[in-house]
Protein backbone atom coordinates (compact mmCIF):
# COMPACT_ATOMS: atom_id res chain seq x y z
CA UNK A 1 0.00 0.00 0.00
CA UNK A 2 0.87 3.65 -1.27
CA UNK A 3 2.25 5.40 2.07
CA UNK A 4 -0.04 8.65 1.07
CA UNK A 5 -2.80 8.56 3.27
CA UNK A 6 -5.62 9.98 1.88
CA UNK A 7 -5.19 9.83 -1.09
CA UNK A 8 -6.61 13.21 -2.50
CA UNK A 9 -8.21 13.62 -5.73
CA UNK A 10 -9.14 16.68 -6.47
CA UNK A 11 -10.60 17.19 -10.27
CA UNK A 12 -11.44 20.33 -12.32
CA UNK A 13 -14.56 19.81 -13.59
CA UNK A 14 -18.55 20.81 -13.76
CA UNK A 15 -19.77 17.56 -12.71
CA UNK A 16 -21.06 16.47 -9.76
CA UNK A 17 -19.77 13.70 -7.43
CA UNK A 18 -22.07 11.25 -8.41
CA UNK A 19 -21.69 11.61 -12.32
CA UNK A 20 -17.83 11.98 -11.77
CA UNK A 21 -17.56 8.80 -10.04
CA UNK A 22 -19.29 7.47 -12.78
CA UNK A 23 -17.16 7.97 -15.12
CA UNK A 24 -13.98 7.74 -13.11
CA UNK A 25 -14.92 4.39 -11.32
CA UNK A 26 -11.61 2.24 -12.30
CA UNK A 27 -9.42 4.97 -11.25
CA UNK A 28 -10.89 5.42 -7.90
CA UNK A 29 -11.46 1.59 -7.21
CA UNK A 30 -7.34 1.60 -8.36
CA UNK A 31 -6.26 4.46 -5.89
CA UNK A 32 -8.33 2.61 -3.20
CA UNK A 33 -6.74 -0.59 -3.38
CA UNK A 34 -3.16 0.87 -3.30
CA UNK A 35 -3.83 3.24 -0.74
CA UNK A 36 -6.91 1.88 1.17
CA UNK A 37 -8.01 5.37 1.51
CA UNK A 38 -9.45 8.12 -0.65
CA UNK A 39 -10.33 11.65 -0.33
CA UNK A 40 -12.86 13.21 -3.35
CA UNK A 41 -12.51 17.26 -2.88
CA UNK A 42 -14.41 19.81 -4.41
CA UNK A 43 -17.35 16.97 -6.30
CA UNK A 44 -20.30 18.08 -4.39
CA UNK A 45 -21.69 21.05 -1.94
CA UNK A 46 -23.07 20.62 1.70
CA UNK A 47 -26.66 20.97 0.48
CA UNK A 48 -26.41 18.70 -2.48
CA UNK A 49 -23.95 16.28 -0.73
CA UNK A 50 -26.04 13.93 1.17
CA UNK A 51 -28.29 13.03 -1.91
CA UNK A 52 -25.22 12.55 -3.98
CA UNK A 53 -23.69 10.19 -0.98
CA UNK A 54 -26.64 8.43 -1.39
CA UNK A 55 -26.46 7.52 -5.21
CA UNK A 56 -22.63 6.94 -4.42
CA UNK A 57 -23.25 4.04 -2.59
CA UNK A 58 -25.94 2.56 -5.18
CA UNK A 59 -23.14 3.20 -7.69
CA UNK A 60 -19.94 1.78 -5.55
CA UNK A 61 -21.77 -1.24 -4.08
CA UNK A 62 -25.41 -1.71 -5.48
CA UNK A 63 -27.56 -1.33 -1.57
CA UNK A 64 -26.57 0.09 1.56
CA UNK A 65 -25.89 -1.55 4.56
CA UNK A 66 -28.21 -1.53 7.39
CA UNK A 67 -27.01 -0.68 10.53
CA UNK A 68 -28.23 -3.53 13.36
CA UNK A 69 -26.68 -4.65 16.46
CA UNK A 70 -25.62 -0.97 16.58
CA UNK A 71 -23.00 -0.08 19.12
CA UNK A 72 -22.70 3.50 18.68
CA UNK A 73 -25.76 6.17 18.66
CA UNK A 74 -26.66 7.42 15.31
CA UNK A 75 -29.69 8.76 13.39
CA UNK A 76 -30.61 7.17 10.26
CA UNK A 77 -31.12 9.53 7.16
CA UNK A 78 -32.59 7.22 5.21
CA UNK A 79 -31.03 5.69 1.81
CA UNK A 80 -27.94 3.94 3.91
CA UNK A 81 -26.67 7.09 5.28
CA UNK A 82 -26.26 7.59 8.81
CA UNK A 83 -24.93 10.59 10.83
CA UNK A 84 -21.60 9.80 12.64
CA UNK A 85 -21.34 8.47 15.61
CA UNK A 86 -23.25 10.93 18.22
CA UNK A 87 -21.00 11.44 20.70
CA UNK A 88 -20.23 14.74 22.97
CA UNK A 89 -17.84 16.86 20.95
CA UNK A 90 -15.22 17.13 24.07
CA UNK A 91 -14.58 13.05 23.51
CA UNK A 92 -12.30 11.34 21.43
CA UNK A 93 -13.27 7.80 19.55
CA UNK A 94 -10.32 5.67 19.69
CA UNK A 95 -9.26 4.39 16.19
CA UNK A 96 -10.88 1.20 15.22
CA UNK A 97 -12.37 -0.84 12.12
CA UNK A 98 -16.20 -0.51 11.51
CA UNK A 99 -18.66 -3.21 13.07
CA UNK A 100 -15.17 -5.32 14.23
CA UNK A 101 -17.11 -6.39 17.00
CA UNK A 102 -19.69 -8.86 14.76
CA UNK A 103 -18.91 -11.52 12.57
CA UNK A 104 -20.56 -9.28 9.39
CA UNK A 105 -18.96 -5.80 8.15
CA UNK A 106 -18.70 -3.55 5.63
CA UNK A 107 -16.13 -3.52 3.34
CA UNK A 108 -16.44 0.00 2.11
CA UNK A 109 -17.17 3.07 4.38
CA UNK A 110 -17.99 6.85 3.17
CA UNK A 111 -17.48 9.99 5.05
CA UNK A 112 -19.31 13.46 4.11
CA UNK A 113 -18.46 15.94 5.60
CA UNK A 114 -20.93 18.64 5.05
CA UNK A 115 -19.33 21.05 7.19
CA UNK A 116 -16.11 20.91 9.26
CA UNK A 117 -16.12 21.77 13.09
CA UNK A 118 -16.41 26.06 13.08
CA UNK A 119 -14.64 25.76 16.33
CA UNK A 120 -11.49 23.68 15.34
CA UNK A 121 -10.41 19.99 16.07
CA UNK A 122 -13.09 17.24 14.29
CA UNK A 123 -10.79 15.37 12.20
CA UNK A 124 -11.27 11.62 11.19
CA UNK A 125 -7.43 10.22 12.06
CA UNK A 126 -7.04 7.09 10.17
CA UNK A 127 -4.59 4.31 10.18
CA UNK A 128 -2.94 1.53 8.44
CA UNK A 129 -4.29 -1.80 9.96
CA UNK A 130 -1.38 -4.16 8.36
CA UNK A 131 1.12 -1.70 9.93
CA UNK A 132 -0.37 -1.87 13.33
CA UNK A 133 -1.15 -5.44 13.15
CA UNK A 134 2.93 -5.20 12.96
CA UNK A 135 3.40 -3.27 15.89
CA UNK A 136 1.31 -5.39 18.36
CA UNK A 137 3.96 -7.45 20.23
CA UNK A 138 3.70 -11.04 18.86
CA UNK A 139 2.96 -12.57 22.48
CA UNK A 140 -0.26 -10.16 22.72
CA UNK A 141 -1.57 -11.28 18.89
CA UNK A 142 -0.75 -14.90 19.38
CA UNK A 143 -3.16 -15.17 22.17
CA UNK A 144 -5.81 -13.30 20.35
CA UNK A 145 -5.68 -15.11 17.65
CA UNK A 146 -5.69 -18.35 19.56
CA UNK A 147 -8.48 -17.07 21.79
CA UNK A 148 -10.67 -15.06 20.09
CA UNK A 149 -12.30 -11.93 21.63
CA UNK A 150 -15.93 -12.30 23.65
CA UNK A 151 -17.95 -9.49 23.57
CA UNK A 152 -20.37 -8.93 26.86
CA UNK A 153 -23.14 -6.53 26.61
CA UNK A 154 -25.73 -5.12 29.65
CA UNK A 155 -28.49 -3.10 28.17
CA UNK A 156 -29.85 -0.92 30.73
CA UNK A 157 -31.98 2.20 30.47
CA UNK A 158 -30.36 5.13 31.40
CA UNK A 159 -27.03 4.15 30.00
CA UNK A 160 -25.34 3.33 27.07
CA UNK A 161 -27.81 1.93 24.28
CA UNK A 162 -30.88 0.54 25.07
CA UNK A 163 -31.84 -3.08 23.56
CA UNK A 164 -34.42 -1.53 21.30
CA UNK A 165 -31.77 0.84 19.99
CA UNK A 166 -29.06 -1.71 19.28
CA UNK A 167 -31.62 -4.06 17.89
CA UNK A 168 -33.70 -1.82 15.82
CA UNK A 169 -37.09 -3.64 17.12
CA UNK A 170 -39.26 -3.21 20.72
CA UNK A 171 -39.88 -7.30 20.61
CA UNK A 172 -38.05 -9.37 22.53
CA UNK A 173 -38.89 -12.30 20.29
CA UNK A 174 -37.06 -10.48 17.18
CA UNK A 175 -33.80 -9.81 19.33
CA UNK A 176 -33.81 -13.75 20.30
CA UNK A 177 -34.71 -14.43 16.77
CA UNK A 178 -31.68 -12.09 15.58
CA UNK A 179 -29.43 -13.36 18.45
CA UNK A 180 -30.01 -17.29 17.55
CA UNK A 181 -29.39 -16.59 13.69
CA UNK A 182 -26.28 -14.77 14.56
CA UNK A 183 -24.78 -16.74 17.31
CA UNK A 184 -25.46 -14.27 20.15
CA UNK A 185 -25.98 -15.90 23.53
CA UNK A 186 -28.59 -13.85 24.78
CA UNK A 187 -30.81 -13.61 27.97
CA UNK A 188 -33.34 -11.66 29.91
CA UNK A 189 -32.12 -11.10 33.52
CA UNK A 190 -33.83 -11.22 36.93
CA UNK A 191 -33.31 -7.34 36.98
CA UNK A 192 -35.12 -7.31 33.30
CA UNK A 193 -32.59 -6.20 31.12
CA UNK A 194 -30.90 -7.78 28.57
CA UNK A 195 -27.55 -9.63 28.91
CA UNK A 196 -25.67 -10.72 25.29
CA UNK A 197 -22.25 -12.68 24.71
CA UNK A 198 -20.69 -13.49 21.21
CA UNK A 199 -17.41 -15.10 20.52
CA UNK A 200 -15.83 -13.11 17.52
CA UNK A 201 -12.86 -12.99 15.70
CA UNK A 202 -9.61 -11.12 16.46
CA UNK A 203 -7.90 -11.00 13.29
CA UNK A 204 -9.40 -11.57 9.78
CA UNK A 205 -7.98 -12.06 6.25
CA UNK A 206 -8.31 -9.39 3.69
CA UNK A 207 -10.48 -10.73 1.08
CA UNK A 208 -7.90 -9.16 -1.70
CA UNK A 209 -4.54 -9.20 0.26
CA UNK A 210 -5.28 -12.00 2.01
CA UNK A 211 -3.45 -10.20 4.85
CA UNK A 212 -4.32 -11.03 8.42
CA UNK A 213 -5.16 -8.47 10.26
CA UNK A 214 -5.98 -7.02 13.68
CA UNK A 215 -9.93 -6.71 13.56
CA UNK A 216 -11.76 -6.39 16.91
CA UNK A 217 -13.30 -4.39 19.14
CA UNK A 218 -11.95 -5.27 22.17
CA UNK A 219 -9.57 -2.41 23.07
CA UNK A 220 -13.05 0.06 22.88
CA UNK A 221 -15.17 -2.97 24.84
CA UNK A 222 -12.99 -3.40 27.52
CA UNK A 223 -13.68 -1.37 31.12
CA UNK A 224 -9.78 -0.14 30.46
CA UNK A 225 -11.34 1.92 27.59
CA UNK A 226 -12.65 4.60 29.75
CA UNK A 227 -10.95 7.12 32.11
CA UNK A 228 -10.54 6.20 36.06
CA UNK A 229 -13.41 8.19 37.45
CA UNK A 230 -15.66 6.80 34.76
CA UNK A 231 -15.05 3.07 35.22
CA UNK A 232 -15.38 3.07 39.35
CA UNK A 233 -18.63 5.07 39.09
CA UNK A 234 -19.83 1.92 36.42
CA UNK A 235 -18.47 -0.62 38.66
CA UNK A 236 -20.26 0.79 41.94
CA UNK A 237 -23.63 1.19 39.77
CA UNK A 238 -23.47 -2.20 38.36
CA UNK A 239 -20.68 -4.45 39.62
CA UNK A 240 -18.28 -5.96 36.92
CA UNK A 241 -20.86 -8.35 35.98
CA UNK A 242 -23.53 -6.28 34.60
CA UNK A 243 -21.19 -3.83 33.32
CA UNK A 244 -23.00 -1.73 29.92
CA UNK A 245 -19.87 -3.40 28.16
CA UNK A 246 -16.78 -5.98 28.52
CA UNK A 247 -14.54 -8.25 26.60
CA UNK A 248 -13.17 -10.99 27.57
CA UNK A 249 -10.71 -13.91 26.16
CA UNK A 250 -12.78 -16.36 23.69
CA UNK A 251 -12.85 -18.70 26.62
CA UNK A 252 -13.82 -16.26 29.09
CA UNK A 253 -10.67 -15.77 30.87
CA UNK A 254 -9.77 -11.83 31.13
CA UNK A 255 -8.07 -9.88 28.95
CA UNK A 256 -4.69 -8.27 30.70
CA UNK A 257 -5.13 -4.43 30.27
CA UNK A 258 -0.79 -4.32 29.49
CA UNK A 259 -1.92 -6.10 26.49
CA UNK A 260 -5.41 -4.11 25.24
CA UNK A 261 -2.56 -1.01 25.96
CA UNK A 262 0.31 -2.71 23.56
CA UNK A 263 -2.74 -2.42 21.00
CA UNK A 264 -3.54 1.23 21.44
CA UNK A 265 0.12 2.46 21.42
CA UNK A 266 0.09 -0.08 17.46
CA UNK A 267 -2.42 2.57 16.81
CA UNK A 268 -1.29 5.70 17.99
CA UNK A 269 2.25 5.19 16.36
CA UNK A 270 0.47 5.12 13.11
CA UNK A 271 -2.40 7.36 13.00
CA UNK A 272 -2.15 10.26 10.42
CA UNK A 273 -4.53 12.98 10.53
CA UNK A 274 -5.65 15.34 7.58
CA UNK A 275 -8.51 18.85 8.16
CA UNK A 276 -11.69 18.26 6.16
CA UNK A 277 -13.32 20.60 3.93
CA UNK A 278 -16.90 21.04 3.72
CA UNK A 279 -17.97 18.77 0.86
CA UNK A 280 -15.03 16.09 1.13
CA UNK A 281 -16.01 12.77 0.62
CA UNK A 282 -13.89 10.04 2.18
CA UNK A 283 -13.96 6.09 0.82
CA UNK A 284 -12.20 3.89 3.29
CA UNK A 285 -11.50 0.08 3.07
CA UNK A 286 -12.78 -0.60 6.56
CA UNK A 287 -10.24 -3.70 6.76
CA UNK A 288 -7.14 -2.23 5.39
CA UNK A 289 -7.85 1.76 7.04
CA UNK A 290 -8.56 2.25 10.55
CA UNK A 291 -10.49 5.79 12.09
CA UNK A 292 -11.66 7.28 14.89
CA UNK A 293 -12.34 10.86 15.96
CA UNK A 294 -10.82 13.82 17.14
CA UNK A 295 -12.27 15.93 19.90
CA UNK A 296 -13.81 19.11 18.53
CA UNK A 297 -15.67 22.30 19.14
CA UNK A 298 -18.76 24.33 17.72
CA UNK A 299 -20.87 22.79 15.31
CA UNK A 300 -20.10 19.75 13.07
CA UNK A 301 -21.41 17.50 10.73
CA UNK A 302 -20.14 14.60 8.98
CA UNK A 303 -22.26 11.78 7.75
CA UNK A 304 -21.08 8.16 7.05
CA UNK A 305 -22.74 5.07 4.64
CA UNK A 306 -21.79 1.59 4.69
CA UNK A 307 -21.30 -0.95 2.12
CA UNK A 308 -20.50 -4.01 0.47
CA UNK A 309 -21.31 -6.49 3.19
CA UNK A 310 -18.95 -8.98 4.12
CA UNK A 311 -19.74 -11.95 6.73
CA UNK A 312 -17.26 -14.01 8.98
CA UNK A 313 -18.54 -17.67 9.69
CA UNK A 314 -16.79 -19.73 11.99
CA UNK A 315 -16.97 -23.59 11.53
CA UNK A 316 -15.55 -26.17 13.74
CA UNK A 317 -12.45 -26.96 11.57
CA UNK A 318 -11.29 -24.21 9.47
CA UNK A 319 -13.06 -19.74 9.29
CA UNK A 320 -14.28 -19.42 6.02
CA UNK A 321 -14.33 -15.84 4.46
CA UNK A 322 -17.20 -15.29 2.20
CA UNK A 323 -17.81 -12.24 0.15
CA UNK A 324 -21.54 -10.80 -0.57
CA UNK A 325 -22.20 -9.85 -4.09
CA UNK A 326 -21.16 -6.02 -4.85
Amino acid sequence: MSETLPFIIEPSTSENLYQWLSSNRAMVDTKLESTGAVLLRGLTTPSEGELQLKAMVKELSGEPLNYLYRSTPRTDLGGGVYTATEYPAGLSIPMHNENAYQRDWPLLILFLCVYPADGGGGQTPLANTLKVTKRIDPMVRNKFIEKQVMYVRNYHEDIDLPWQTVFQTNSKSEVEQYCRAHDIQCEWTSRGTLRTSQVCQAFAKHPRTGDLLWFNQAHLFHPSSQDSRTRELLKEAFGEEDLPRNAFYGDGSRIEESDLEDVRNAFKAEIVTFDWRAGDVLILDNMLISHGRSPYKGKRRVVAAMCRPYSLHVGNAQTVLVAASK
